[in-house]
């Protein structure tokens, strides 16, 4: 694992591998997992962390990492996406050979085909990327939280003359069966690739651990440009990388696993790589608490690798009342700006822009994203409201699963999620 200081970019930038890559991210999935906060928006596009979205992980680590070369392919109810990076990420200058290029699904081969798969998306865009005029591409999932310096990886790539990287992580076998596998030799050479294998095969570092893809591939552009095309006239294909495209190039013996925690950017803070895959409710409520903590698992205040995004100009966060019984306080909580705290406690929580906390309402280990009004007296307890919900007034949630249950979609960890729509069924159903 690296640690970042001023020493650490030194090196002459003109022998930097970035300088010769691309990232492709791949942003078009749904993310169904995550329930109705998809609804109106791609997962990539989901906020997170009061101020960013997912997608700014995969885009900064690629922007720290040098690359300055960027497409991002998008399907899925992408306007959110396609609108946050335009605001958030229009400070590439085509004159400094900087670009980021959108690409929504377009039918670009055809009137009647929409990106087909993951590899499908670059494919239909093969053209666009040989524009580029790039040695190298790095695929990237554009739904994950972690920092990685993609130079170290695109290192071990051409260090190894590998047909395929693979990035990958090590995690608890029992927990495995949930991912794509990767049995490797001790040369970290991917000998079999495994989808959610029932008995995952051990990492030769522990027998007790084993080695699981992120979803982050290195290829040499002109290798993978011919293997795309052999790919798109194969009628059996799926034409997608974690089920076609690395399977067939670990068979032919090309391929190898770089591990996260080779790369992994760490500020001194964290104790251990940190990578989640914030595809649940529950899984993205706990990784925006865990932002809350005191020495936080993921350090977002870390200056030397940023988390870039689009900075609303907003006034300060607010916080007014200090009678008795009607204090306006947080405690241990990340408070974005424009938001007012009007005689309510807030604790272990996160508010993201433009949240309006009426007086006496009382917040506990919740995550509430932009442009939410709670009312007078509401208590909320663990749970995710989505952005531009009113919550009524004395309404109490995560006290009651039973009842909660009725009106809001709540996990099996006792996690509920609240937005507009289920607010107004509710409604509707008291008055009626």
């Amino acid at each position: 694992m690296i640690h970042l200081s001023s020493t650490t970019t030194q090196r002459d930038s003109t022998h930097r591998l970035s300088n010769q890559a691309m990232a492709f991210v791949l942003a078009g999935g749904r993310g169904s997992r995550l329930e109705e906060l998809t609804d109106r928006r791609a997962k990539p596009a989901v906020h997170f962390g009061g101020k960013a979205r997912i997608i700014d992980f995969p885009l900064s680590n690629a922007y720290n990492s040098g690359i300055r070369k960027i497409a991002v392919a998008t399907q899925y109810k992408a306007h959110s996406l396609i609108r946050h990076l335009q605001r958030g990420w229009s400070f590439f200058r085509a004159e400094r050979n900087e670009y980021l290029d959108i690409l929504p699904a377009s039918q670009r081969v055809s009137e009647h085909q929409w990106y087909m798969g993951t590899a499908d998306a670059i494919y239909q865009n093969i053209d666009i990327v040989d524009d580029y005029q790039v040695e190298y591409i790095v695929v990237l999932a554009g739904d994950h939280i972690y920092k990685m310096d993609y130079e170290i990886m695109l290192q071990h790539h051409v260090e190894k003359g590998a047909d395929v990287t693979v990035g990958c992580l090590t995690v608890a076998r029992d927990e495995a069966s949930a991912f794509g596998v990767m049995a490797v030799d001790e040369n970290s050479q991917i000998v079999d690739f495994l989808e959610k294998p029932d008995v995952p095969p051990a990492s030769p570092d522990n027998p007790d651990e084993s080695l699981v893809s992120m979803g982050i591939y290195v290829f040499d552009w002109s290798y993978l440009r011919e293997i795309l095309i052999a790919d798109a006239e194969n009628p059996e294909s799926s034409h997608d990388f974690g089920h076609d495209i690395i399977p067939l190039i670990v068979k032919d013996g090309g391929a190898y696993a770089h591990r996260f925690s080779d790369s992994c950017v760490m500020s001194g803070l964290e104790t251990e790589p940190y990578w989640r895959d914030v595809g649940t409710i529950d899984s993205f409520w706990q990784a925006n608490l865990d932002l809350t903590s005191m020495i936080p698992p993921l350090d977002f205040y870390d200056r030397s690798w940023p988390i870039w995004t689009y900075s609303e100009l907003t006034p300060p966060a607010k916080f007014v009342h200090n009678q008795e019984g009607r204090v306006g306080q947080a405690i241990q909580s990340l408070i974005a700006g424009d938001c007012i705290i009007s005689g309510a406690t807030v604790s272990n929580s996160l508010l993201y822009t433009g949240t309006r906390v009426h007086s006496y309402a009382q917040l506990d280990q919740s995550v509430v994203l932009p442009k939410v009004d709670i009312g007078r007296s509401a208590r909320l307890t663990r749970c995710v409201v989505d952005s531009d919900v009113t919550i009524p007034e004395g309404l109490v949630v995560g006290e009651d699963p039973e009842e909660d249950a009725k009106w809001f979609s709540v996990t099996a960890t006792g996690i509920t999620l609240i937005t507009q729509k289920m607010i107004d069924r509710r409604s509707a159903a008291q008055e009626g």
